[in-house]
């Protein structure tokens, strides 16, 4: 009989690996301590960039790996997912040949423009020096990539609970019981934990060697605006007189232009958080608009949450011990790579050694070792 597995979490890290394990074969079952579609997480919403732009290779090769991953689960679910509008890059000219360096090196060279002929292209954006476009970038609906995840897994045979509060993840001889405050503990061969914001709370009592994870509430802002389906994916990097700590991005969604800074938002607690809108994070965010994105200046804007879960050197945690996989800290750059992330739990799942890049244990900023 096939391993049974059982995935504690249904958002896009969760649902990714339940798509794969399933495709291999596996007994997955899904526990999903909200209803489909909730706005409790990280994975809810319109619209989340894809691009290739990394300055590190890594992180291409891993954004190339998903890309088909991700037309794969078009194809199985039939639901459309990705939109390829192209994506830009801006701002610190380093940054920018970094970028451009990178992607040529990977065989997939984009086209550097100057700031007026990226002007002429797209009007809607200013720029400040070089502008980086590769033609691969768009944008991924994250309700509908989740649902065609979970739907995917589901066709393959995966049991998908919504509703259901996990207690406690417990490895025994055999491998792991995982209570539930619904129809008794669920029993399985192993077990991948995907709970995002809520993983400093539950991870600490499955596994050892978790980074510190910090959890914020990011508020970026819906610009209504006529053409919103038309704008790339476009990053502001700070340098050339932009020095916003973490840079601006942005894309367009079915809700308008989503805008919002990279990593600044507050730390909460993922069950109390106040998503009341913060007034000096909107003035600052329109202040940005208004000077660099001259096609949104006159757009009403709508704030909208979301939780980033950082480590402290921003790359992901994905590990295993014993039967247990933990998925974690994906540092608001994480949903682009979900079917990748999949693949590589499947593997720690199945026995195969995971990425040292994102292990459990690692040295961290600051530490020897």
């Amino acid at each position: 009989m096939a391993p049974s597995v059982v995935i504690v979490g249904g958002g896009v890290m969760g649902a990714a690996a339940a798509w794969r394990l399933a495709a291999r074969g596996h007994r997955v079952t899904v526990l999903e301590r909200f209803g489909p579609g909730h706005d409790r997480g990280s994975s809810h919403g319109s619209s989340r960039i894809f691009r290739l732009t990394y300055a590190d290779p890594w992180y291409v090769g891993l954004a190339l790996r998903a890309l088909p991953l991700w037309q794969r689960l078009e194809e199985e679910s039939g639901r459309p997912v990705l939109t390829v509008t192209g994506a830009i890059d801006h701002g610190s000219p380093r940054v920018v040949g970094e970028l451009a360096a990178t992607l040529a090196a990977a065989g997939r060279p984009g086209q550097v423009l100057s700031p007026a002929e990226a002007a002429e292209r797209w009007p809607g954006l200013r720029s400040d020096t070089a502008v980086l476009h590769h033609a691969e970038g768009g944008r991924l609906h994250a309700d509908d990539a989740v649902a065609a995840l979970l739907a995917a897994a589901s066709g393959l045979g995966a049991d998908v609970r919504h509703g259901v509060r996990v207690r406690g993840v417990r490895p025994t001889g055999s491998g792991v019981t995982v209570g539930t405050d619904q129809g008794g503990p669920v029993v399985a061969d192993a077990a991948v934990v995907a709970v995002g914001g809520w993983s400093p709370s539950v991870l600490p009592d499955v596994v050892d060697g978790l980074p510190p994870l910090r959890v914020t509430q990011e508020q970026p802002l819906h610009f209504a605006v006529d053409g919103a389906l038309e704008w790339p994916a476009f990053v502001h990097h700070p340098g050339a007189g932009f020095d916003e700590p973490g840079g601006v991005y942005g894309l367009g969604s079915a809700d308008g232009v989503k805008v919002g800074f990279h990593a600044v938002g507050p730390v909460v607690d993922p069950d109390l958080r106040d998503r009341t809108p913060d007034p000096v994070a909107v003035d600052r965010l329109e202040a940005y608009v208004r000077t660099w994105l001259p096609g949104l200046a006159q757009a009403v804007s709508e704030p909208v949450t979301c939780l980033y879960t950082s480590t402290p050197d921003h790359d992901f945690v994905v590990d295993r011990r014993g039967p247990v996989t933990v998925l974690a800290g994906f540092s608001g750059h994480g949903f682009k790579f979900a079917p990748v992330i999949g693949e590589l739990a499947a593997d720690l799942v199945e026995g195969r050694p995971g990425a040292r890049r994102f292990a459990l244990g690692r040295a961290l900023p600051g530490t020897v070792g």
